[in-house]
């Protein structure tokens, strides 16, 4: 299998989810490669090697897979289409560690140079570029910013990909998200590249539902769950499982109370200091102490 072949047999691969048998083909290319130190297809190989380890979230091998191709590249001269494709990858590492703001100029330069270079031809076409925007969109509907998804979508080179299906579904997304519409999500989720089973659009929509709970529950010291679930709008097992998340991560101080099916929520405890008091004291009595032995150790 020569390497053209190669490549396009693990790409088929990692399409169809087949992510080990694609390791594997690519873990013998590399080898093959390392010993032809061919630091041109070395990038190539990399970069695939860190979308195949992104597809089940082995997210620590996916960003050492990144790292060696940026490596191999910075050794030789990329045509421009492969930093690019360097920097979507990029941004979606950052996406998946919820660092949005470095996210963004990763996929902004990523969707520039793919789009300058013709990358995703057509609203409907897919491609790379078209990739890149919509993981941008997803960005700012995570940031609750729809003023800056909207603005996204008048520069230049995006008006090619407005009338894109995927496109629309993801404003309409964000536009769910600014109304705080859990059902929005919902009935846009099936339609969107980013689809319900994808862990951005998860993100998104947990994010949505811990929103939604903490503004229902907000100006209560005890509240139903029942109550909390059908103001929601969901089914009260998920709104008691997510209330109960929040409590145990402490972004809502609280405790079930099973029997009655109530939240109960009391304020932020404040910091008992003692201990930290302690060791500071316990600090200075050693010093003291060394000091006075230091002291004998002269007289003596």
């Amino acid at each position: 299998m020569d390497g053209t072949d190669g490549f396009m047999h693990t790409y088929r691969q990692l399409d169809s989810h087949q992510y080990q048998p694609a390791l594997a083909l690519i873990e013998t290319r590399l080898t093959e490669l390392k010993r032809l130190d061919d630091k041109m297809i070395l990038t190539e190989m990399h970069l695939l090697e860190s979308r195949v380890y992104h597809g089940p979230g082995n997210m620590p091998k996916a960003k050492a897979s990144l790292t060696s191709s940026y490596t191999a590249a910075n050794a030789i001269y990329c045509q421009p289409d492969l930093p690019a494709q360097l920097d979507l990858q990029s941004g979606i590492m950052h996406a998946e560690e919820k660092d949005y703001s470095t996210t963004y100029s990763y996929l902004f330069e990523a969707f520039e140079n793919l789009s300058a270079l013709g990358e995703g031809e057509g609203a409907s076409g897919g491609g790379k570029a078209l990739e890149a925007l919509k993981y941008m969109l997803w960005d700012k509907a995570m940031l609750s910013l729809p003023e800056d998804l909207n603005a996204l979508l008048t520069i230049k080179l995006a008006l090619r990909y407005t009338s894109s299906r995927d496109v629309k579904s993801m404003r309409a997304v964000a536009r769910a998200h600014q109304k705080r519409d859990l059902r929005g999500v919902e009935g846009v989720s099936g339609r969107t590249v980013i689809r319900s089973n994808d862990p951005h659009l998860t993100a998104l929509y947990d994010t949505l539902f811990e929103d939604n709970l903490k503004k229902i529950v907000e100006p209560y010291s005890v509240v139903e769950v029942a109550y909390v679930a059908e103001q929601v709008g969901q089914e009260r097992q998920a709104a008691e499982t997510e209330l109960s998340k929040m409590s145990l991560d402490k972004v809502r101080y609280g405790m079930l109370d099973q029997g009655r099916g109530c939240l109960v929520i009391y304020g932020e405890p404040k910091a008992n200091n003692t201990y930290g008091a302690a060791i500071e004291a316990l600090e200075q009595i050693s010093k003291v102490v060394e000091s006075l032995y230091a002291k004998t150790v002269k007289i003596a």
